[in-house]
């Protein structure tokens, strides 16, 4: 940050470390341990989807690195924002053999390549979503632009409303394992996101 802009009050706002994406298995012990919640197995990345061969290409290129690298299934949808989810589903999480780490690097390959192309301002976050026994879902949310993560947990019965209870249990769980959101400000609602409906 140069002078000026420490005189006139401007900060920089925090780079995205993609890295911190491989912090996760260690943080889902932690959730398992203190809240009973699980991986489901499944994960996405939310962007703005671009006109044009570029971005058709890079997309593409998602896909194709995704089907050689990887057994997951694979999809692209739009949500009712306009906004695309490109969905890695793994088979449900074993908390005996599970392979969280491998989700975590599809994850990553996904942001990687995309911000490679050069479509980084495009990326949203990424989402691993949690389930525990009763059946009470949260997603860790890694929001790209900020380089931090939060929790969203969805009440079920579709009235878009959340569960404030869970997602500070979730927050103070892991804040000192993550780089946590400490803005609840920042804890943008993503209703309809895949694996927590």
């Amino acid at each position: 940050m140069g002078f000026l802009d420490s005189i006139l009050g401007r900060t920089k706002p925090p780079q995205a470390d993609l890295d911190a994406l491989f912090q996760v298995p260690s943080a889902a012990i932690t959730l398992q341990a203190s809240l009973g919640l699980v991986p489901t197995g499944d994960g996405a990345v939310c962007y703005r989807g671009a006109a044009g061969p570029a971005f058709a290409d890079a997309q593409q290129g998602v896909l194709d690195l995704l089907a050689a690298a990887t057994d997951a299934g694979v999809r692209v949808t739009t949500d009712g924002f306009g906004f695309t989810w490109l969905e890695i589903d793994h088979p449900p999480y074993d908390a005996a053999g599970g392979d969280l780490g491998s989700l975590c690097t599809d994850l990553h390959a996904v942001n990687t390549t995309l911000e490679g192309a050069g479509f980084g301002p495009a990326l949203l976050c990424s989402l691993v979503p949690f389930v525990d026994s009763s059946g009470r879902r949260v997603g860790l949310v890694y929001l790209y632009k900020q380089g931090t993560f939060y929790p969203f947990a969805p009440l079920p019965g579709g009235e878009q409303r959340r569960d404030d209870l869970l997602e500070i249990e979730v927050r103070d769980a892991l804040g000192a394992e993550l780089p946590v959101e400490h803005d609840p400000a920042r804890w943008l609602a993503i209703w309809g996101a895949p694996g927590l409906g």
